[in-house]
């Protein structure tokens, strides 16, 4: 009976005759639709369902949501399920119930992304760990796919140490902790360095729990400065200063250290609270100067090179870690040797003389001018420098009493400022020469005990006030001319380059003006002093009579003579043998300088 129901053919046009629900009731019928409204699911538009997968083709894949249609997805959002099932159950997102086909429009892609934020969402909110994989490099530092969403990994955020190259992460995955969520910008800020940093500070409070002083240590080298190297200990962060990288001097820890690089320390000291701690590497190995040679002493000659240069010497070193101190005294036999720069530049390698050596204190002081003979103690000394003898020198240093010549290395003299010049009075040797100029000199005294040379410029020429006390006699009249002036009077300039003086009172004209300076008017010598250098001149002698008790007095060792009464006869004195030669001899020296 069954197989003659189950053969029996369905009758279309019957039912077409009757139509939908003809034969029941209208109670039935509200009964029936009830029922059917039942069996079917209530469906959201905008969120995500589970459906099952009901036929499968090129194109589109049907699914069931229970819903009273069947949905349809493309194909193409099933390329990561290559072996997707009729049966399959999925998750999808439901777009629209029912399009303008009268279609339920349904998109597993976007139930991945809403899938994605509720995951990213509750690892926010949970602090949980997730996986994602790196998948390339951005400015400032990785993005990451997390669920099938690209978040951002700042590259201070990668690790707890810097990294210089983030190009080794890409492709691989990554344990990340979510930090921040941008919905407006779908944005996603993550972080693997929080991972590592719970495990430092675990770490970090045993090492320091167990640290001490004189522990060694392997670390690697993390930053590094100027001053030093910043080594991570495993966790902990120790500084390495430079003075205790290697017992040599060196400018930069790259000349002997790179980053990355994993090396051996001690610890020197450590702070508990600040977390500061000392390293040293040089400590790990014998000090120098305990394998410096014991044949080296005081006396002894030893080569190194020049590593550092001071205001006060320089630094040689004769082997790494051994160092001592030429001292700017012991550079030359030169008094005038005040920078050691201008003499030794670091990376000069010289030979020296070891004059004092302290292993315990572990100092050395050396010199170099003990290579050469001390120009004082020469044998020679006494007849090159003899009293009289005229050399050329280079001057070195003004004072205001004198100043110091150089004639050789070593051999220092003084010219005082009154032994420059016969006739000239100056002030200041700035006045005469400078520094750095050639000066001839004689000696005028040697005392080689206590390394002492006093020179002289002017005695290089007969002394001219021997002639002059027979120019300018007393009563004698002179052109000359007003070249300054103060309260007391004025000073004049005569023939042959000598410089006289007025009193106020003595340079007023005739008419009663008084004389300014570039005036040139006739003087009358009144006092003449061969060994003072001095003649005072007046001008108001020349037309009336002085009285007795405005002429100043003459001094005992003055020589007076009678003064010619007129112009006339005062310029015959010009064609004395004498005057002649001196008045030669010192246009000579004028057109010398």
């Amino acid at each position: 009976m069954a197989e003659e129901v189950k053969n029996q053919e369905f009758n279309w046009d019957a039912a077409d005759n009757q139509g939908f629900g003809q034969g029941y009731s209208a109670k039935e019928r509200a009964e029936m639709e009830k029922l059917y409204d039942q069996t079917l699911n209530e469906v959201a538009e905008k969120e995500v369902v589970e459906g099952t997968v009901v036929d499968i083709n090129d194109r589109d894949v049907v699914l069931n949501i229970g819903f009273k249609s069947d949905g349809l997805v493309s194909a193409s959002e099933f390329r990561d399920m290559p072996d997707l099932k009729v049966g399959q159950k999925v998750q999808v997102f439901v777009e629209e119930k029912e399009n303008a086909n009268g279609q339920l429009v349904l998109s597993r892609r976007k139930a991945k992304i809403v899938k994605a934020w509720e995951l990213i969402q509750g690892a926010l909110d949970n602090d949980d760990v997730i996986e994602g994989t790196v998948k390339r490099r951005t400015k400032g530092g990785l993005i990451v796919d997390i669920y099938g969403i690209e978040a951002f990994l700042p590259g201070s955020q990668i690790d707890v140490k810097p990294i210089r190259d983030f190009d080794v992460f890409v492709g691989k995955q990554m344990e990340v902790k979510v930090v921040k969520i941008n919905y407006t910008n779908d944005n996603v800020v993550v972080s693997h360095k929080v991972l590592i940093e719970k495990d430092i500070e675990a770490q970090k409070a045993e090492i320091l729990n167990n640290l001490e002083k004189g522990q060694v240590l392997e670390g690697v080298i993390k930053n590094m400065t100027n001053f030093g190297v910043f080594i991570d200990l495993g966790g902990v962060d120790g500084l390495l200063h430079i003075t205790d990288i290697s017992w040599g001097r060196i400018n930069h820890p790259e000349e002997v250290l790179s980053l990355d690089e994993k090396v051996n320390v001690v610890v020197l000291d450590f702070d508990d609270e600040k977390k500061r701690i000392s390293l040293g590497m040089k400590q790990l190995t014998p000090h120098p100067w305990d394998s410096l040679a014991e044949g080296i002493d005081v006396g002894s000659k030893v080569k190194g090179k020049i590593v550092n240069v001071a205001d006060y010497g320089a630094f040689l070193e004769i082997q790494p870690g051994v160092e001592g101190l030429i001292h700017v005294s012991e550079m030359s036999w030169s008094q005038h040797l005040r920078n050691p720069q201008d003499f030794i530049n670091i990376g000069d390698e010289l030979e020296a003389v070891v004059l004092t050596i302290d292993r315990d204190e572990r100092k050395m002081s050396l010199g170099i001018k003990q290579l050469t003979e001390d120009p004082w103690t020469k044998q020679d000394i006494l007849t090159k420098y003899a009293v009289g003898t005229k050399h050329k020198g280079v001057v070195r240093n003004l004072t205001n009493f004198g100043l110091f010549i150089e004639l050789e290395e070593g051999i220092d003299g003084l010219v005082h400022v009154s032994d420059l010049s016969w006739t000239k009075k100056i002030k200041h040797p700035s006045e005469f020469v400078k520094v750095g100029e050639d000066l001839e000199v004689i000696v005028l005294e040697l005392d080689v005990e206590n390394r002492r040379l006093a020179l002289g410029h002017k005695q290089l020429e007969e002394n001219p006030w021997d002639t002059f006390e027979t120019v300018f006699a007393i009563g004698s009249v002179h052109k000359a001319s007003i070249v300054s002036k103060n309260d007391k009077g004025a000073i004049l300039e005569l023939p042959y380059g000598i410089e006289g003086f007025a009193n106020t009172k003595h340079i007023i004209r005739e008419d009663g003006s008084k004389a300014d300076i570039g005036d040139s008017l006739d003087f009358k010598v009144m006092e003449f002093s061969k060994d003072d250098k001095k003649i005072v001149l007046s001008h108001k002698a020349t037309y009336s009579e002085v009285a007795a008790e405005e002429k100043p007095a003459a001094k005992k060792k003055t020589t007076k003579k009678a003064a010619p009464k007129t112009q006339e006869d005062k310029a015959t004195l010009g064609d004395l043998d004498a005057l002649t030669q001196l008045k030669q001899q010192m246009e000579k020296g004028k057109d010398d300088k």
